[in-house]
């Protein structure tokens, strides 16, 4: 039996645009997503995301905000994923591939114009 994972995703917001990675060797590999990972235990969903943006980006955020949230079954990866997404806005810092195992790569996007697939 699988327990479901609580994820964060963190949509980014600076001038307009949204940024977005576009995913390799792992669940999603092929599609452009939101930076983001798994909650720690006793972490806020607040924390969680300022982490892994640092983590994965290198650049800081302000102005957190809750979005809304997913509860997805990948049944062919057997992952059970309740993913809530949070708003923010770019407050620092410049953006950086910090996992190239994971991520081709950062690019911010128009809401009018996404990439797919998401």
């Amino acid at each position: 039996m699988f327990t479901p994972r609580v994820g964060v995703g963190v949509l980014i917001i600076k001038n307009g645009r949204v940024l977005l990675e576009k995913r390799k060797g792992s669940h999603g590999a092929g599609t452009w997503s939101a930076p983001g990972g798994h909650l720690e235990y006793g972490e806020s969903i607040e924390n969680c995301a300022e982490r892994e943006v640092l983590e994965e980006v290198g650049i800081r955020i302000r102005d957190l905000q809750y979005g809304l949230f997913t509860n997805n079954v990948f049944e062919a990866e057997q992952k059970h994923y309740v993913t809530v997404f949070v708003l923010a806005k770019w407050e620092s810092g410049v953006v950086e591939t910090k996992e190239p195992e994971k991520c081709e790569g950062w690019e911010w996007f128009d809401w009018s114009n996404l990439p797919e697939p998401l």
